[in-house]
């Protein structure tokens, strides 16, 4: 167990009757109408403000995982809000608790595979990549696990967002060993599995985020905090909209039809 605090500090923030500071910075006169969510998100994670090239990249990186239309964790967060229309935090929650290694969260998968295969003293000291790729994939082959960050179930035979998420880090400096690894690990499984596997947007994400140095135990949180933001529009739309109970009936409908007594 971690060691008993003497005394409880926090550096993220703290108020007083007067003033609010997060960072160090006085929230209404540093931050307020100087910085931007993303760049207020970076300053929270990486305890300083980003550069504008550092602001560019990690602004295109939230806003990529903000919305990609009807998944289960929009479907989830829409069928709570149908049941508690009083809970809007509850039905944002419920869709968050879907991201994981399929979901978003492969993000983290990807990130964390880079980092063990290329640890960050290694970055840049002309490691031979492609030997890396080639154990890398032979090791997914051989435990038959899912290469992290890899393949699409729609975007094929390229992720629309990849090749842009790689041209905004290059041009702001944040493509290196990291990125240049995801696309050799890509190329290998490619060429041992005989088929299309693009490198998907959480690929890219988890390679970019390695760039940065970010731990690859805090980068499914970008998603989790750039998803919430989709989740409430959302449900703005289905208080509107709704496809909630319509989507709970359909689906008893055919199972009922399907699998009821008159089936067959």
């Amino acid at each position: 167990m971690p060691k008993r605090k003497d005394h409880l500090t926090s550096d993220i923030g703290w108020s007083t009757a007067d003033q609010i500071t997060v960072r160090g910075l006085d929230l209404p006169s540093e931050i307020l109408g100087e910085m931007n969510l993303g760049d207020l998100a970076f300053l929270l994670t990486a305890h300083r403000k980003p550069t504008p090239e550092e602001s560019k990249v990690f602004n295109a990186i939230v806003i990529t995982l903000v919305e990609h239309g009807i998944t289960p964790s929009a479907m989830v967060a829409r069928l709570t809000y149908m049941g508690a229309p009083e809970s809007l935090q509850g039905a944002v929650a419920a869709g968050l608790n879907g991201l994981g290694t399929v979901f978003v969260g492969s993000m983290e998968g990807a990130a964390r595979m880079l980092y063990e295969a290329l640890p960050a003293e290694r970055k840049g000291q002309g490691a031979d990549l492609d030997a890396i790729a080639r154990e890398v994939v032979a090791d997914h082959a051989a435990r038959k696990a899912i290469v992290p960050g890899l393949g699409h179930p729609l975007h094929k035979p390229v992720d629309p967002r990849t090749p842009r998420l790689f041209e905004i880090a290059a041009e702001n400096g944040l493509s290196g060993d990291y990125v240049a690894l995801m696309q050799a690990i890509q190329r290998e499984a490619e060429a041992a599995r005989g088929k299309a596997l693009p490198i998907n947007a959480t690929g890219a994400i988890g390679a970019i985020c390695c760039e940065f140095g970010f731990p690859w135990q805090i980068v499914r949180g970008f998603g989790v905090m750039a998803r919430s933001i989709g989740l409430v529009g959302h449900l703005l739309e289905e208080r509107s909209d709704p496809m909630a109970f319509e989507l709970w009936q359909r689906t008893e409908e055919e199972i009922l039809r399907n699998s009821g007594p008159q089936a067959g």
